[in-house]
């Protein structure tokens, strides 16, 4: 499924912050804990844990939240299917983006080991 430009711009504009308890609430719920969601917000971002909360109470946007952010180089190797739409072909940066985060705490949640979530394999 092709994304498109109302998707990308709704993708964008969303906080961050509206969304991380919805993450902490899914890896929580299945018997993972929040250092680990943090662990792989940090792996694909850079952000540690003081630098996520300061984005949360900013109140950022993807768009700012992923501007911000120094990727990590193998999220690349991030691919699948989530919310119905590959990954690996997304375009829009920012919407891909914010899919790798999506599939990075999906695999949290469902059990996966670190190093697999982290691509160290």
């Amino acid at each position: 499924m092709k994304t498109t430009p109302e998707h990308n711009e709704r993708m964008a504009k969303m906080t961050f912050t509206s969304v991380y308890p919805h993450y902490v609430t899914k890896v929580e719920s299945k018997g993972r804990k929040i250092q680990e969601l943090h662990q792989v917000i940090e792996w694909l971002t850079g952000f540690n844990e003081q630098i996520i909360n300061e984005l949360i109470a900013e109140k950022v946007t993807f768009e700012t939240f992923f501007n911000r952010a120094k990727l990590n180089p193998n999220a690349h190797l991030i691919k699948g299917v989530i919310c119905g739409y590959r990954i690996e072909e997304i375009e829009n940066e920012t919407t891909r983006n914010v899919r790798y985060l999506d599939k990075l705490v999906d695999e949290l949640a469902k059990g996966k080991k670190m190093e697999k979530i982290l691509r160290t394999e």
